[in-house]
This record gives structure tokens, sequence and C-alpha cells, in this order.
């Protein structure tokens, strides 16, 4: 281990993202407890039925530690949470055997944005397009800042709450591609569904999408 690496565990001792407790560098950034017990999606859970997708994959329920994790990322400002769910989402990419041009992700709106101060679906696809060696490229733009759909009711009114809010803001970059759109959580995939419709209607081939963690139905 480097003289800085030991230096920096000293001053800000490693965390599992889950559980909270103190990791050993040595051991990767989440703990062996941890990646035994997290509630993983099996890959025939995968949901195959929204609607412009090919697939949409996550690598972990949302619920318990995963949930908590994913509410610090959020709105705690814990940012350094977005490559681990990257590497989550990477191996879910691998098995599935998805293959795509270029990564984009579903925006906050100018906003929630200002508001937070940064983008956690971004930071997810940024690093997952560093890990996997594709570019990850703005596609989409929130015109609209609608009620978040954590607050909205049924899958009917979360598709209604998502329609129209969304715009392609670079139809060059879209055209004849095959796109993997990123989110942090996927429950319904009426977002998801939105935005592959836009990208459809730019002229993009077909469209994937990734989350870190899905609701279990």
């Amino acid at each position: 281990m480097r003289v800085i690496d030991r230096l920096l565990d000293l001053l800000y001792p490693p965390r599992c993202p889950f559980c909270r407790k103190l990791v050993n560098r040595d051991e990767g950034e989440v703990c062996a407890a941890c990646r035994k017990s997290l509630p993983y999606v099996p890959e025939a859970e995968y949901m195959r039925g929204v609607k412009n997708t090919e697939l949409c994959v996550a690598p972990l329920y949302y619920e318990g530690s995963v949930r908590q994790s994913l509410l610090r990322y959020k709105f705690s400002g814990i940012t350094a949470y977005g490559h681990i769910y990257a590497d989550f989402i990477a191996k879910s990419i691998d098995e599935t055997q998805i293959s795509c041009d270029i990564i984009t992700w579903v925006p906050l709106s100018r906003k929630r944005l200002r508001k937070r101060g940064y983008d956690q679906a971004e930071i997810i696809a940024a690093a997952l397009g560093r890990k996997l060696g594709i570019p990850c490229v703005r596609l989409l733009a929130k015109t609209k800042d609608n009620p978040p759909q954590s607050r909205t009711g049924n899958a009917r009114a979360r598709k209604k709450n998502a329609a129209g809010v969304y715009a392609c803001c670079d139809r060059e970059a879209a055209e004849n591609k095959t796109v993997l759109m990123v989110d942090d959580i996927v429950t319904t995939g009426s977002t998801l569904a939105e935005c592959a419709g836009v990208l459809r209607k730019a002229g993009c081939k077909a469209a994937y999408a990734a989350a870190a963690a899905m609701h279990r139905e």
C-alpha cells in the first residue's frame, strides 16, 4: 500500500457503503459480509417488459442497507458511492452480454440539479463508461420539473408523471446508436420507458437500461 493511501486511511477510514463498518483497503470497498448478504437480483428477474427498451438490468434490490446507501448517496452528498454502484452494474452488463455504442443517463431538472449540486445518475453513468471503455454522452434533457416519482402512486400515475418531460439534446450522437441509459433506482420503469421512447424517436437503433437497484415486486 502506498504511503499516501495509509495516510488517507488514517484521516478518512474507509467504510463499507452499505453497512458503514470500517473496511480494510485490501478487501475492497465493500465488506466481505455485505458482499455475501446483499439482496442481489437474479438475472431472471431483470425487467424485460419496460416499453421501448430491450432489457433493464439492476444488480440489487432497493431494500435494507442498499436503500440506506442510496439515500445517503442522493441526499447526503456521498458521491464516492457512484463508482461502487457502477461496478455492480458492470457485472450485470457482463452477465447479460449487453453491447452498446454509448452510455447516457436519466437527468435531473435544472432546478433539482442546482439544489442538489450533482446528478446522481450522471456520476454512475460516467463511472460505468470508464469501467467498460464506452463513451458517456449527454443525450437527454429534463424540460420540466415534475414531482419525484417516489412521491407518485401506482404505475399509471408514474407513467403520466414522466410523460413529456424529457427531450433529446443531441440527435446526431443518438442517431443509429445502441444506447444504454443509466438511472439510480428503477420502480415500474415508467421514466426509463419515456426516455427510451424519446431516444428512439431521435433515431437511436436500440435502447437498454440499467440502474443500481430496483424495487422488488
